[in-house]
């Protein structure tokens, strides 16, 4: 039974408090780890590491600090595969999925390497006589960040690496269903040269959140996860003066065109609804059938979801892993019964799902459902699950209208080979992210991600600028350097 550490400080710490949580193999459905979770003595503990490492930190040259995540970033290259490992093992989705999001939050950490470039600001001279002006962006002090079980690395690396850089220092709050990942980035940190305290990695539950987001030494909180605890953290952060940026929940849409190539369309489908086993929050999980595009669409889907081979994540010829839990497992077959009940047309069904030697493990197949009403909870709320939807309308316009008012605004898509159709969907869904022929329109490193309604709450975005903007305060400054004798202040 393996033993998850904190890391505070620079070191593993096992911590004072007495609750613990069971880390499982979803796979085997078997406990594999005990998981600390952190009571008000470790976040105490971890905050004051962050504030003692903050002054120097924050002192210290953008370049240095960048030669520092440089070294991280090679690092996580050379253990790209150990990395990959962790995750599959205990959040599930296959090595090739895991190898996947180890590079994207490669990406993440080799935008941040160009933080020189991204601080420098902006200098004007003589706007007065004898006037300079100029702008820069300053470091908050202690950021947190809280992480869901989905994306074990990269959503703190959607965080930390920009943190750091901006001269911040951390502490994370990882998913105690997938702890390990965190740790091993502390302990690589710390092997590319990065300064003890300067990033912290803390175990924990809601009492661990709420300890800190009410933490003095803490002056931002950075949350990836539901809707509902999103806007919890909003709220409860916002009231304490904390600056705050929350994604919350989604239910991306993919609307496929009757002269769309649909073998493209059931193909990209079948990675962005089914991949992860539907466990991320840009997963495709409602396709828009337009027209005489719905009935051809089913048709190509349903043997393709008949055919994923489900199974344990380490086995290579594995296509969908299993969910994350036991409880998380039942939530979604909960769903899958209640679209049945609701009237929706179950075209592959999911339910029963055996796989052999894993008999205890998560697993549910890939389901499809046909002929879904924007009434139905299977439509209306995010499932996280191997569950895609097919709702039917006539024209595009029907189409558009149906994303929009939707209460979730992430990321939409639109199959087409018109590029009219295409601007004028760009132009008309009201999500954060837009697709045009490609399924899950998550953003380069370099560019912001983030939705709008029930998705974001808060004003930032993750990465890219928006990032930047959200980890640093801006000053401008004004100097004048009289002659003597010269008068005392510009008009």
């Amino acid at each position: 039974m393996l033993k998850i550490p904190h890391f505070i400080n620079g070191q593993p710490y096992d911590g004072r408090s007495p609750r613990y949580a069971d880390g499982f193999d979803p796979a085997r459905g078997e406990i594999i780890s005990n998981v600390p979770l952190a009571g008000p003595d470790e976040v105490d503990l971890a905050v004051a590491a962050a504030c003692a490492a903050f002054p120097a930190w924050s002192e210290m040259p953008p370049q240095r600090r960048a030669r520092i995540l440089f070294n991280f970033k090679g690092l996580l290259e050379k253990h790209q595969d150990e990395l990959a490992a962790i995750i599959t093992r205990e959040h599930g989705k296959v090595l090739s999925e895991a190898r996947g999001e180890v590079m994207r939050a490669i990406d993440m950490v080799a935008f941040a390497c160009g933080v020189p470039q991204l601080l420098k600001g902006q200098y004007t001279e003589q706007v007065e006589d004898g006037v300079d002006n100029w702008s820069l962006r300053e470091p908050l002090g202690v950021v947190v960040g809280i992480t869901p079980f989905n994306l074990p690395m990269l959503a703190p690396c959607w965080m930390f690496p920009l943190a750091l850089a901006c001269g911040n220092t951390f502490v994370l709050k990882p998913s105690e269903r997938t702890p390990s990942i965190a740790v091993r980035l502390g302990e690589l940190l710390r092997d590319a040269g990065l300064p003890a305290g300067v990033l912290n990695v803390l175990h924990g539950d809601k009492l661990a959140v709420d300890a800190l987001i009410a933490h003095d030494g803490v002056q931002a909180v950075s949350f990836v996860g539901s809707s509902p605890t999103a806007q919890y953290v909003h709220v409860q952060a916002s009231a304490r003066g904390k600056r705050v940026q929350a994604l919350g929940g989604a239910k991306n849409h993919l609307v496929a065109m009757p002269d769309a190539d649909l073998d493209l369309v059931a193909d990209a489908l079948l990675g962005a609804a089914y991949g992860t086993a539907g466990e991320r929050g840009m997963a495709v999980s409602v396709a828009v059938a337009v027209g005489s595009a719905a009935d051809p669409l089913v048709d190509r889907l349903a043997p393709r979801v008949r055919a994923l081979k489900v199974g344990n994540g380490m086995d290579p010829a594995t296509a969908m892993g299993p969910l994350v839990s036991a409880q998380h497992r039942g939530k979604v077959l909960g769903y899958i019964e209640d679209g049945v009940e609701a009237g929706a047309t179950i075209v592959v069904d999911g339910r029963g799902l055996q796989v052999p030697g894993h008999e205890k493990g998560f697993f549910v197949g890939g389901t499809l459902f046909d002929h879904v009403r924007p009434t139905m909870n299977i439509y209306r709320e995010e499932i996280l699950g191997p569950v895609l939807c097919v709702l039917r309308v006539p024209d595009l316009k029907t189409a558009v209208a149906l994303v929009n008012q939707h209460e979730y605004a992430n990321g939409a898509s639109c199959y087409t080979r018109d590029g009219a159709t295409a601007r004028a969907f760009a132009r008309g869904v009201r999500t954060g992210m837009v697709g045009i022929n490609v399924p899950i329109p998550a953003p380069a490193a370099w560019h912001s991600i983030g939705g709008r309604k029930q998705s974001l709450f808060g004003g930032f975005h993750l990465q890219g600028e928006e990032g930047l903007r959200f980890h640093t305060r801006y000053k401008s400054v004004m100097q004048r350097w009289p002659a003597p004798g010269a008068e005392n202040a510009p008009r």
